[in-house]
């Protein structure tokens, strides 16, 4: 298992984490098999899309924000409810194959570390399975 510590900048905020995956999974001496990658968090998430516009990741947060305002007729009481609900639709992990040491991933596409209560300083654990 490997822990990867994400400080963010931003309330609202999507981080490529694609190479410190690639950094754990060379590590562990990973050649072939399946990471999970994970966050431990409630107003984070785990996502894999394109990396090769930076619009995209901007798109994404804008229609989250759309979907599940900041200030709503939100019941809970710290402020933070739409990152709680963005969590959940998001997901809190991804998994990857790993192949000859590295994720396998698309062309265009990037794992993302998901901020949606920021700026804080989170973790992300990533656990490989070996086949």
């Amino acid at each position: 298992m490997k822990e990867i510590s994400i400080k963010t900048r931003a309330r609202f905020e999507m981080i490529d984490i694609t190479a410190a995956v690639r950094k754990a999974a060379h590590e562990a001496k990973i050649e072939s098999g399946i990471g999970l990658v994970y966050t431990p968090h409630t107003t984070a998430a785990i996502t894999i899309n394109e990396n090769a516009d930076p619009d995209v990741p901007l798109d994404i947060l804008a229609a989250l924000e759309r979907a599940v305002p900041l200030s709503s007729n939100y019941r809970h009481a710290e402020g933070n409810s739409a990152a709680h609900v963005k969590s959940s639709l998001v997901g809190a992990s991804e998994m990857v194959i790993i192949e000859n040491g590295n994720p396998v991933l698309g062309t265009w596409q990037s794992i993302f570390f998901c901020e949606f209560d920021g700026p804080r300083t989170r973790k992300v654990i990533v656990k490989f399975i070996t086949a």
